[in-house]
């Protein structure tokens, strides 16, 4: 927190201060120049915003961090960003300082920071960074980095749904393929609900839980490859990662601890992806094998299974500014039989076979600055679904205000969306540029 302080004090008075040593430089004004000229290769611009999410739906919140707002916040974000004198080093900085009047706190959130270099076929970039990988549309396979679905589904905007990673990226743009290596030395986990705002079902009610996360050592280093080319007019790239889960696992805490342990396996991911133009739309694939690395057997119902995952994509641009894509969605458990021999009494069975299905529907207005969108999502295994109708107004060049409602439901309370039923929310975002 104090680091996150100093570094946002230094942010707000970089400009002042880069002109103070200027005017200390040597009699030649030399120093002068060069440091002014440093200052001016960079920018710094950001937004203020107000986030309010009430919920829509009567909810026991007993215990619970708020309940009639889900979110309740004012937001400042700044973005420094430039190169040095030399040009061959560039720096990054977005930082978010943010009143939670959910949680009555003030907090800054540091989301990006890190430095980039070029050369002619390789780039560096080291620090805070967020990264995306794959082809679908709010449905990941080949992207294993980390997400705040939390704040997702409690009204943020979509450019909050990725969290940053510390990490190590290094680029090579080869005549074959080009490629991208991370290295991620410090695990950082998915923000997923937790009852703390976001209702959900508890299997274990009123038993604590302990978070147990992969120590920072080299062992537990997280390293992702992708290698990428064009390939007959479509955009293909293969993955290969090895890491851990990023949504927890959970098992009894050692005796005679009453408590629940929640734990990061450990992940093996490979896959492959591809996105050109055909059938007069846009058509995107994708396909991914989780090697669930600490059970490989399958006989340990805490732990995921071995899974193959597919998604085939179609978008296409009905005229008018008006867009339509869809998305299929399939996931095979692999080692089944273990699993159902395995898996306690108490617990929900899952299917072998599970399928989901996307829509988006996107209408521009008023000179493109008025932009209505419907994603929805439906699971046919478990009948739960997700509806996520937005309203996007560019009021002026640098304000705008967003609209929008995230509802959930389902047959069973045991299922995705369908615990998540009593978190019906309409969400408001108006925002200031500069």
């Amino acid at each position: 927190m104090k680091r996150a302080i100093i570094l946002a004090a230094l942010l707000l008075n970089f400009p002042s201060a880069g002109l103070a040593q200027g005017q200390s430089a040597s009699p030649s004004g030399q120093q002068s120049d060069a440091r002014a000229h440093w200052w001016q290769n960079f920018s710094l611009h950001g937004f203020l915003q107000g986030n309010f999410t009430p919920r829509i739906v009567d909810a026991d919140c007993t215990g619970m961090e708020g309940c009639s707002f889900l979110l309740g916040e004012e937001r400042l974000q700044l973005k420094l960003a430039g190169n040095f004198a030399s040009g061959k080093v560039g720096l990054f900085i977005k930082n978010d300082f943010y009143h939670d009047a959910v949680a009555n706190k003030v907090d800054v959130d540091l989301r990006e920071a890190y430095f980039d270099s070029q050369a002619h076929r390789f780039g560096l970039r080291i620090g805070r960074q967020v990264i995306t990988w794959g082809v679908g549309d709010l449905l990941f396979i080949n992207d294993v980095f980390p997400k705040d679905w939390a704040a997702f589904f409690s009204g943020r905007l979509l450019e909050y749904l990725k969290l940053s990673s510390d990490a190590i990226k290094l680029d090579f743009h080869l005549k074959p393929a080009s490629a991208e290596l991370v290295v991620a030395p410090r695990f950082r986990r998915d923000n997923v609900p937790s009852g703390r705002r976001l209702l959900i079902f508890d299997l274990f009610p009123g038993i604590d839980r302990v978070i147990v996360e992969p120590a920072t050592n080299p062992k537990n280093t997280e390293v992702a490859l992708r290698v990428y080319r064009m390939l007959k007019g479509f955009d293909v790239a293969f993955y290969a990662s090895k890491g851990f889960y990023h949504v927890p696992a959970m098992r009894p805490d050692a005796l005679p601890s009453q408590r629940i342990a929640n734990f990061f396996p450990r992940l093996a991911v490979y896959g492959a992806s591809a996105q050109g133009n055909g059938l007069r739309g846009v058509l995107s694939f994708e396909v991914g094998y989780y090697h669930s690395l600490d059970d490989r057997s399958g006989r340990d119902p805490s732990i995921e299974n071995a899974e193959s995952q597919w998604l085939v994509g179609y978008q296409k641009d009905l005229g008018g500014d008006l867009s339509v894509g869809v998305q299929y969605y399939g996931v095979l458990m692999h080692d089944y039989a273990s699993y159902w021999q395995s898996l306690p009494k108490a617990f929900p069975a899952r299917d072998r076979y599970r399928q989901t299905l996307a829509v988006r529907v996107m209408k521009l207005l008023r000179y493109q600055t008025l932009k209505l969108s419907f994603f929805s999502i439906y699971n046919p295994n478990d009948a739960d679904y997700f509806l996520n109708p937005e309203i996007d107004y560019k009021i002026t060049d640098a304000l705008s205000l967003t609209v929008g409602s995230n509802i959930f439901g389902g047959r069973h309370e045991t299922t995705l969306f369908g615990q998540l039923d009593r978190n019906d929310n309409i969400y408001a975002t108006l925002r200031y540029s500069f």
